[in-house]
């Protein structure tokens, strides 16, 4: 593999702390000064601004370096892990983010409270937070892979970094600062990846010479992925648009139920270039670099570019790990501010500010001890799909199909639904069924048996009318 230079590798990292630096000040200047402004940003943010932070919720440093891993083993097809993001959008914008930014709340567990009662809305807060504390502990792995390969440091001390930059970010800038900040990455974010897709396609002669030598399954629909599990990260992927936190949160704070609906179908139209090019710089790392370890698919062009290009990619695959990172851990925050602290300590507004800041740092920093564990990327990130996936199910039910709707039935089907997929996920999928049907399995069968009993025992009408949430 070719290498910088001394002087080229100080370059780079002159450029990327530079930036660092910048951002910084720009999230300094936009920092959030009330719980408002850090939760929903006063409800005031352009539709262009919102559909960028939604876009870049799904496709931050763990899809990034993932799918150009999972393409490096499997094919373009893993292109399909980004895709399924676009379709979700699609589908969140025309049947369900009016009802969401009608509910008046930013929190998906806000929601669920209002359809079953305050119970589930403690049990769907606590899930989330699970789901989304592995999905930054992804972030931190693959974010940790692209600046060990930039700067020349060892995973240990990038993670680090990443920890204390990012945490730096969200902590100070709550979603005003994080909005503005992240529209700055993520447009670097977009030229990066074109360039790194640009420089394998000119390294490998174009698509031609790779379809003569390599396996046709390369450049299939679904490669080396089964049908089946495409078609899991689809289901997985629009399940997780529907409930995850951050979404939720960056669609409130659009000006209008309009203008979030046109931010979720802005974000669909991003995903596809996107999912696209990672796709093709994966493929391309595996056949020009067929014996390296796949999780290096995306940065190792990186070596093969002049200092400039490469400053610019190597910026941008910065900017990636630290708007993830940061936005995810912001929804987090937001999470067990408004659900467990606000309720029980009755803070006044600077109270609440100052252990919101509190929290937000050991959130940062807390995935570094549990990055030890390197699992595949693309598995954790589909994984943490799959249990918000249950989430979403749960909604549906109680939007569109209130006879099913009770707040024994939500606890329990979420409970069950996070345990079962979580030790399928752990036992390595057994029987060829991925882990995303079994999210998507569970709380139905769940909800539907707990209503037919409650029913057969005469406890519907009771019930219904105990755990109806309040006016």
């Amino acid at each position: 593999m070719k290498e910088f230079s001394s002087a080229d590798t100080l370059i780079i990292i002159g450029v990327i702390i530079a930036y660092i630096l910048g951002t910084g000040w720009l999230t300094l200047k936009l920092r959030s000064k009330t719980n408002d402004q850090f939760m929903v940003a006063s409800r005031a943010m352009p539709v262009a601004v919102v559909g960028v932070l939604l876009m870049s919720e799904f496709i931050g440093a763990k899809s990034t370096v993932g799918t150009a891993q999972a393409a490096f083993g499997q094919g373009i097809a893993a292109s399909w892990s980004v895709l399924a993001a676009g379709i979700g959008y699609l589908l969140f914008g025309l049947f369900f983010v009016r009802k969401i930014y009608g509910s008046g709340e930013f929190t998906i567990s806000g929601v669920m409270a209002q359809k079953y009662g305050r119970a589930t809305m403690t049990v769907v807060s606590l899930v989330m937070v699970y789901a989304l504390f592995l999905v930054n502990v992804g972030n931190y792995i693959s974010g940790a892979a692209a600046l060990s390969t930039i700067l020349k440091i060892n995973i240990p001390v990038a993670m680090i970094i990443i920890g204390v930059i990012s945490t730096f970010y969200f902590t100070l800038g709550g979603l005003k600062g994080v909005a503005y900040v992240t529209l700055l990455h993520s447009a670097i974010k977009l030229v990066g990846i074109g360039v790194l897709a640009w420089v394998a396609l000119n390294m490998t002669g174009g698509f031609a010479p790779m379809i003569e030598k390599m396996p046709a399954e390369y450049f299939t629909a679904t490669g080396k992925v089964s049908a089946s599990t495409v078609i899991a990260w689809i289901i997985g992927t629009v399940g997780a648009i529907f409930s995850t936190q951050f979404v939720i949160q960056a669609i409130s704070s659009n000006k209008s139920a309009d203008d979030a609906r046109k931010s979720c179908l802005f974000a669909a139209g991003l995903c596809i270039p996107v999912g696209l090019g990672l796709g093709i710089i994966g493929v391309c790392a595996k056949f020009l670099f067929p014996d390296m370890k796949s999780i290096y698919a995306l940065p190792v062009f990186l070596q093969y570019m002049n200092v400039g290009w490469a400053s610019l990619v190597a910026t941008s695959l910065v900017a990636s790990v630290f708007v993830s990172v940061a936005t995810v851990a912001l929804a987090m925050a937001s999470l067990l501010i408004k659900d467990f602290y606000v309720p029980y300590a009755k803070p006044t507004p600077e109270r609440q500010m100052r252990m919101t800041h509190i929290l937000s740092v050991v959130i940062g920093l807390s995935p570094l001890v549990f990055c030890l564990f390197l699992p595949e990327i693309l598995k954790l990130s589909f994984f943490t799909r799959a249990i918000r996936l249950s989430i979403s199910i749960v909604a549906l039910i109680g939007f569109y199909l209130p006879f099913f709707r009770s707040n024994a039935g939500a606890i329990i089907s979420l409970l069950g639904s996070t345990v079962l997929t979580s030790l399928w996920y752990y036992w390595g999928d057994p029987y060829g069924i991925d882990n995303m049907y079994v999210a998507l399995a569970v709380p139905m069968v769940v909800m539907v048996v707990e209503t037919l009993v409650r029913n057969v025992l005469g406890l519907g009408k009771a019930e219904q009318k105990q755990n109806a949430p309040a006016a």
